[in-house]
């Protein structure tokens, strides 16, 4: 059981190091300048939901079979990423629609709607690398499924929110406002691009 939970450990923490993890909520963030609060507060929210499904398909793995994990992979590894890609093309199309393009908050901008859809994309993306300590803790019963499933909640929620305020304080160094007639489109490329490659990276 301690190899397990040291691979859990390992892969957790290499989980949270994972850029569209937090990137997508930090590029749009900046897009609609939310505060660093803020920030993290979507942070939480996005990486919560995805912790949950995670954590919930490891159960069920745990108790049925890994069979399932072949066809909720195939459907995961799609769906995320093209909400993702989806995402991006809404803010590449607000960008043009728009005579100015400055990086001010944009009040046509649905902000809840972008914050389910972050929440959203999360949850259909569970974390598939761990699901197998799951599969493999079960046999120890729900004690060691339980202390998987806060051990994986814990490093990854606290390496989002970490990375997400080192990230975003980072870029107050830079002058933004060379950035605004741009904002809009590049935030739109970086969800594209993130949610292109997370078609192939997993």
């Amino acid at each position: 059981m301690t190899s397990i939970l040291l691979g859990s450990l390992l892969i957790s923490v290499l989980h949270a190091l994972i850029p569209n993890h937090w990137l997508p909520i930090l590029a749009i963030g900046k897009k609609e300048k939310w505060s660093l609060a803020e920030t993290m507060r979507v942070t939480f929210l996005s990486g919560f939901a995805h912790v949950v499904s995670t954590v919930l398909l490891g159960v069920l793995l745990a108790i049925f079979s890994i069979q399932l994990s072949q066809r909720i992979e195939k459907f995961s590894s799609f769906v995320a990423p093209v909400l993702l890609i989806l995402l991006g093309i809404y803010f590449l199309i607000q960008h043009y629609r728009h005579h100015h393009f400055h990086i001010h908050p944009d009040p046509s901008t649905d902000k809840k709607k972008i914050i389910f859809a972050l929440i959203g994309m999360m949850f259909l993306s569970p974390c598939l690398e761990i699901e197998g300590f799951f599969v493999m803790s079960g046999k120890y019963g729900w004690q060691y499924l339980m202390l998987l499933s806060v051990l994986y909640a814990l490093i990854s929620l606290t390496g989002m929110l970490f990375w997400i305020q080192v990230a975003y304080r980072a870029t107050l160094k830079y002058d933004w406002h060379k950035l605004e007639h741009n904002a809009g489109m590049i935030t739109g490329l970086i969800l594209v691009l993130t949610g292109i490659l997370s078609l192939y990276i997993h």
